[in-house]
């Protein structure tokens, strides 16, 4: 037997780039043990989006501290050859000891602004860069497609059938989560669903209509088996499919069927044409759940065009995240021995030293600028997002618990939002940007180390 399929609890430490241990074994040789900020950000939204939902900083920031180099962990670094013994030993006592500073989990987040910052001796904050970003920007990016096609859809219930295309088992389970924040109805995900509290969803395949000699024969023994069911009916013809469970259900009134779901072919006509069927059989309470390759714009394409659709299963197109596969986050060192630091590559430079973000509203509560601040700075108006949920290594229960409410924060977050940023169209050029300027302190300090 190779190794497991997936990473455990344990082997996390082991879950990085070579280069984070190598420096920072050059970091305990050097005796640089200074408190240092590292900032976790992205330069630039992708092109389709006008702000991500930040997902997943809190979990991975309520890990952190739960990390521990094992007696097997240390045997295998040692195994490389690449490490002194007595920088093991260190490793094999390292408990993390500083503080992090997140946004609250579905936080709407933009260019530049943190969604995390450590702050802890060199070493230890140096250690946890590749596994921080690997976690935040898996569930940042799933959420910010999900929360498109719930704004897509407009009320209507979304499901996550996602789970056989995405990259991998823990993106699958740990997507869930994400989806459960920004505002998905259901999964069709068993383990995903029920480590994440999110409904389970599903009906049946195609195979299980091909297994039977007749199309009516499948729908009757599926019906029977589960009450107020979804019957899958485009396997041969759609709209005879339709008829067929028409037919079951004058045949067998006891049983009841919930939904039909339509899974190819023009949905929208295809949707038009079950509907008059089943309201002239009386049948108005069955309900026509769409599939098939759908994507944002294609669900609010056929919210426009009217089409009586009541729910919609997404895959493919939301467990890659097609059109925005990656953003561009980074892990930076933004101050070191209490002087902050700059990074000046071309296209690469970072803001200077610890931040906070402030958030301003107008009367009615909807956000209408943010102002990236020096973390000390005072007399900025608009609410304060960072909050430290890791004190001295250890979480703050209370502020992590809020974390359970991410779905209702991000619902009410959606509603908030500028009719601008709720757009899918992707953006035209700056001025289609939510505005996000520098307080006076943090332009200062950037003209100065800049």
């Amino acid at each position: 037997m190779s190794t497991p399929l997936t990473v455990s609890e344990d082997e996390l430490v082991l879950l990085t780039d070579l280069y984070q241990l190598t420096m920072t074994q050059a970091y305990w040789k050097e005796a640089m043990a200074e408190r240092a900020t590292f900032s976790l950000f992205f330069r630039r939204l992708p092109p389709t989006r006008r702000f991500m939902l930040a997902c997943g900083q809190q979990y991975a920031a309520a890990l952190i501290p739960r990390l521990r180099f094992g007696e097997a962990e240390l045997a295998q670094l040692a195994a490389t050859g690449l490490f002194e013994a007595a920088f093991l030993d260190w490793l094999g006592e390292w408990r993390f000891s500083g503080e992090i500073r997140t946004l609250p989990e579905g936080t709407p987040v933009f260019a530049d602004e943190p969604l995390l910052e450590v702050d802890a001796p060199i070493a230890e904050a140096q250690l946890l860069e590749s596994l921080l970003m690997n976690l935040v920007q898996l569930e940042t990016l799933l959420a910010s497609k999900a929360v498109r096609l719930v704004i897509a859809a407009r009320g209507r219930p979304v499901v996550d059938f996602g789970l056989r295309r995405m990259h991998g088992i823990d993106a699958a389970v740990r997507g869930v989560r994400a989806y459960r924040s920004a505002g998905l109805e259901g999964t069709s995900n068993v383990l995903g669903g029920l480590r994440h509290d999110l409904p389970l969803r599903g009906t049946m395949a195609h195979s299980y209509i091909l297994a039977h000699d007749a199309e009516a024969e499948a729908f009757a023994a599926f019906a029977r088996h589960y009450p107020n069911t979804t019957l899958l009916v485009d396997t041969h013809d759609t709209l005879a499919g339709v008829d067929q469970v028409i037919a079951l259900l004058a045949a067998e009134p006891e049983l009841s069927v919930a939904a039909i779901r339509l899974d190819s072919g023009d949905l929208g006509s295809l949707a038009r044409g079950a509907r008059r069927r089943l309201d002239a059989a009386g049948h108005g309470d069955v309900k026509i759940i769409a599939s098939s390759g759908l994507d944002e714009w294609q669900i609010a394409a056929l919210v426009a065009q009217g089409a009586p659709i009541d729910g919609f299963g997404v895959g493919t197109q939301l467990g890659v995240s097609a059109d925005a596969p990656v953003i561009d986050l980074s892990y930076k060192l933004v101050a070191y021995a209490g002087r902050p630091r700059v990074k000046h590559s071309p296209g690469k430079i970072n803001l200077p030293g610890p931040k906070q973000v402030y958030r301003r509203r107008d009367a009615e509560g909807r956000p209408i600028g943010d102002t990236l601040a020096r973390h000390d700075e005072t007399g900025i108006e608009g609410e304060p997002l960072l909050v430290p949920l890791v004190r001295d290594g250890r979480i703050d229960d209370a502020l992590m618990a809020l974390a359970d409410s991410t779905r209702e924060r991000v619902a009410a977050a959606l509603a908030a939002l500028p009719g601008s940023l709720r757009r899918l169209e992707p953006r035209a050029g700056p001025e289609d940007d939510y505005p996000v300027t520098l307080s006076p302190g943090l332009a200062r300090l950037r003209r100065k180390v800049g």
